[in-house]
């Protein structure tokens, strides 16, 4: 019966979140199922178990959400995002429209901007230049998804994005961990998603195919729609419900405009690699601040300088351009709450789920995967992204119910925990794209297109490139170790 609970719980959260229910509501409801089938005490499993594992959640990554969310309206709202759009486009030329869009996804994700503030300022400008270029829209969304979606989410070292600091606390690690196999991810996304929209793109102009019709959705269109912002917020790290607040202001020169990203990249590096490494916080351990580690927090208080640090940046350099700075500082912060409150949802269920006794059949059916721990690990952060729509959701899941396992594991046949960041980060970034996933609707609308005629190629650069990049890091960290 606990097992028929679990099954039944997550059955209810999938298909009513899929329908635009609130996570809020649905996780801890979902919770209460497991536990009454499993006839565990219910309020205690509510306040205790999953209010725990949601705080904790909080209490380690709301600085991340909230800083991440704040550089991105700050970068949007100074017009920055649309000067580095702009100049990718007009270095490369309408020849390359497909490769202008994927590396200006690709910049200006790695340096830090939230993934929906660069859904609205990228598909305007794609728009225009598929248009211009006589490329078919079906191929905008997939070409978004390649830039900002992928390898700057999961692959890239130094990543500021949310996933890539997930497991820091978990093994320990850095937002570098691994970072010769993260390059050699990022080359075989990059590449294998540039080459199929290549092909894409020829076979389209032999067959005469032009932009087609589609109505793109507007910004506050989907602002207002309460069923699609339920489904984006547990996707990515902002509320788009915040994109329509702020006032737009005309671009700064591209110089300017890098300098915030630049600062992401700078800061994180410096302090994960060189300053923190060499200070003393064995003050750490100490009662008052939780018995911690400095491994258990390094990584996420390199990532939050770094964000902080570019979002001063961003305002000294844009305050004339920055026409209601509390207005945009306002709606960063408030875009932050709801995405970070979903996904703690998420992994209070998560913790609700692993402490019925019957949660034991899975959790040895998970780590019984033939390959070792590696192929479990990456199969366990797969299925339940994949599940729970949310990369972020599902790793959290994963790694809050399993990580010690994993980590206690590789150490005995002396895996690295960097091989294990890297390959769990990946594996979050595959099966999260399917049809349900927030973001993936939220970016159709976006760009005018539909699941008929994008999807395809969504699953070809967002999830079939990763699954080929995973498998090779699986093999090359089996066989020579982290790197």
């Amino acid at each position: 019966m606990g097992l028929l609970g679990i099954v039944i719980g997550l059955g209810l959260l999938v298909g009513l979140a899929y329908r635009g229910w609130s996570i809020l509501l649905l996780a801890p409801a979902a919770s209460l199922v497991a536990a009454l089938f499993a006839r565990e005490p219910l309020l205690a499993h509510w306040t205790q178990t999953f209010m725990g594992a949601a705080a904790h959640f909080v209490g380690q990554y709301f600085p991340l959400f909230l800083l991440g969310a704040l550089f991105g309206k700050l970068m949007e709202d100074s017009g920055s995002v649309t000067a580095v759009a702009d100049a990718m486009t007009h270095w490369l030329g309408p020849s390359r429209t497909i490769l202008a869009v994927v590396l200006a996804g690709a910049l200006v994700t790695y340096g830090g901007v939230s993934l929906f503030v660069a859904f609205f300022v990228l598909a305007p400008m794609a728009q225009k230049m598929f248009r211009a270029s006589s490329i078919p829209r079906r191929l905008m969304p997939a070409a978004i998804v390649l830039g900002t979606s992928t390898f700057t989410m999961s692959a890239m070292p130094g990543t500021p994005s949310i996933q890539n600091a997930i497991p820091m606390p978990v093994f320990g690690t850095t937002p570098f961990a691994a970072p010769g196999l993260g390059l050699i991810a990022s080359v075989i996304m990059l590449a294998f998603g540039l080459w199929w929209l290549m092909r894409s793109e020829a076979v389209a102009r032999r067959a005469r195919e032009a932009f087609g019709a589609g109505m793109p959705t507007s910004a506050r269109e989907l602002a207002t729609d309460d069923r699609l912002r339920e489904r984006t917020v547990v996707a990515r790290e902002f509320d788009p419900a915040e994109i329509i607040h702020g006032r737009l202001a005309s671009p700064p020169h591209v110089v300017v405009a890098l300098l915030p990203l630049a600062m992401v990249i700078l800061v994180n590096s410096t302090l994960s690699l060189v300053v923190l490494p060499r200070l003393d916080f064995s003050y750490l351990g100490e009662a008052r601040w939780g018995g911690t580690s400095f491994a258990a927090v390094a990584g996420v208080w390199s990532v939050a300088v770094a964000l902080a640090s570019a979002c001063a940046v961003v305002v000294v350099f844009n305050r004339p351009r920055l026409l209601s700075l509390r207005e945009s500082v306002d709606a960063g912060a408030n875009a932050s709450v709801l995405p970070v409150l979903s996904v703690a949802s998420l992994v209070g269920f998560g913790a609700v789920v692993a402490a019925m006794p019957a949660f034991a059949v899975v959790r040895d059916a998970v780590l019984g995967i033939g390959g070792g721990p590696l192929v479990s690990l990456a199969a366990s952060t797969n299925l339940l992204s994949a599940l729970t729509g949310s990369a972020s959701g599902g790793l959290t899941i994963a790694l809050d119910t399993l990580g010690p396992t994993y980590l206690a594991r590789a150490a005995a046949i002396g895996l690295s925990p960097d091989l294990l960041h890297r390959i769990a980060v990946i594996g979050a970034g595959t099966l999260d794209s399917l049809p349900h996933n927030g973001a993936v609707i939220s970016l159709l609308s976006v760009c005018g297109a539909t699941h008929r005629d994008s999807y395809r190629d969504i699953v070809m650069v967002g999830i079939a490139g990763p699954i080929i990049a995973l498998l090779v890091v699986i093999v090359l960290g089996s066989m020579l170790g982290s790197f």
